[in-house]
């Protein structure tokens, strides 16, 4: 924290009321008070501070969530704001109480103190661009949507298995178009068996699909089908006709999302350059030229990332990852640390450097030589692909920093960048 702040303002975060805690240079506490998640309540708790500092620009702001409106509220009125891990609040609490005490007040108290005495611990919160925004929300949107897909899905299954059997043999997780389609048309068991080859054809002609043939698909609607309890045929048949459609819907939402983060991504890629800026390219488009980077992976970097991709940290991004390793080194251990897999990360970007560097390995011959590498001496799979991606972040890094595009030819296998050549 470089700028110097007379007031230390700790907001324990809630969905009715905050709790607020004021206190001075010197660590006294000035006052406690709920402030309400209204617009007029917040701007009314900052006319508040108006008239017991000079200036706004003396006082900063220490919250856990380092997002939201009322963040937006707070920094739009001028207030520096400052986030800290939960994890980081929860130790910082032990030096107020060790009794293992915690309400609203004292967690206000809390972070009001340790911006005060701990300001290194907190990051500046700054405004993310409007983009960004939407397309943090849009990857959230489409694993969220993935999952309901997933979730019909196996009901689909679960129901198709109670009563046709052999057509899971063809389609075992009840997630192909064409099999939605066949029930579409064919809603109940005895219509699928009135289907001619021609009928089954074409709807496999319509989507394309070759794996299956027509004469397979009609073998399985025509196998002998399982004895059922009464009523339970007919109700099978009548949950299949609620499950397709909103199958349709969400698919198609996800559809829409795909679109609409490509766009953004294009805009991203497309934007003018600031002035003053030296970088001939511009991040976005420098991190999908990188082998195994697709729609999805360049997404989520860009939006859950942002602030360590935007100040070239490669350090902060491989604990946001989750790629930097836990090391333990105590009295105990005195010949070598012990060193354990991070758990403590963002998860998403866990899993889109995951993907990330799986494709590497087939995409790219130098990742797939520094795997097989790790792997020779004796690494796991994991281990090995987290030191795959941690190399393709020191070359991320290098790039952005020199605004290059990928070149193989310019990278070592361990993910050095070379002069140019």
């Amino acid at each position: 924290m470089a700028e110097r702040f007379d007031w230390f303002v700790g907001i324990d975060w809630a969905t009715v009321d905050h709790q607020v805690c004021v206190v001075d240079a010197a660590g006294g506490e000035v006052r406690q008070r709920p402030v309400a998640h209204t617009a007029v309540a917040v701007r009314a708790f900052v006319d508040w501070l108006r008239q017991h500092v000079d200036d706004l620009t003396t006082v900063a702001v220490g919250i856990e969530t380092p997002r939201g409106a009322l963040v937006a509220t707070l920094m739009e009125q001028g207030l520096a704001v400052f986030a800290v891990n939960p994890k980081q609040l929860d130790r910082f609490r032990d030096r107020h109480t060790v009794a293992g005490a915690k309400d609203d007040r004292r967690d206000a108290r809390v972070l009001a103190d340790s911006l005060r005495t701990d300001a290194g611990a907190f990051h500046r919160v700054e405004m993310d661009d409007a983009r960004l925004v939407q397309l943090r929300e849009f990857v959230h949107v489409e694993a969220a949507l993935a999952t309901d897909v997933s979730r019909l899905t196996n009901r689909l299954r679960d129901q198709v298995h109670r009563v046709q059997p052999a057509l899971l043999a063809l389609c075992a997780a009840a997630d192909a178009p064409w099999f939605w389609t066949l029930w579409e048309q064919a809603p109940t068991v005895a219509a699928q068996r009135r289907l001619s080859s021609e009928a089954i054809g074409a709807i496999l002609a319509a989507r394309r699909i070759r794996r299956v043939t027509a004469a397979e698909v009609h073998a399985a609607v025509q196998a002998p089908a399982l004895t059922t309890a009464p009523g339970v045929l007919e109700a099978t048949e009548a949950h299949i006709a609620v499950l397709l459609p909103q199958l349709r819907l969400i698919v198609a939402q996800r559809t829409a999302c795909r679109h609409r983060t490509e766009a953004l991504l294009a805009e991203l890629a497309t934007e003018e350059a600031v002035d003053g800026e030296r970088n001939e390219h511009r991040d976005v488009q420098i991190l999908r030229s990188l082998p195994g980077v697709g729609r999805q992976v360049a997404a989520t970097m860009l939006a859950e990332a942002s602030r360590p991709l935007r100040a070239r940290d490669y350090h902060t991004l491989r604990l946001y990852v989750g790629v930097a390793p836990v090391t333990k080194w105590s009295g105990k251990r005195k010949r070598r640390p012990q060193v354990r897999m991070r758990r403590a990360c963002n998860q998403r970007l866990r899993q889109a450097a995951y993907h990330w560097g799986r494709v590497s390995l087939i995409n790219d011959e130098a990742s797939r030589a520094y795997y097989d590498e790790l792997r020779a001496r004796g690494h796991t799979h994991g281990r090995a692909l987290r030191s795959v991606i941690d190399r393709w972040f020191r070359i991320l890094i290098a790039m952005l920093r020199n605004g290059t595009l990928y070149e193989p030819g310019r990278v070592s296998r361990r993910g050095v960048v070379g002069a140019p050549g």
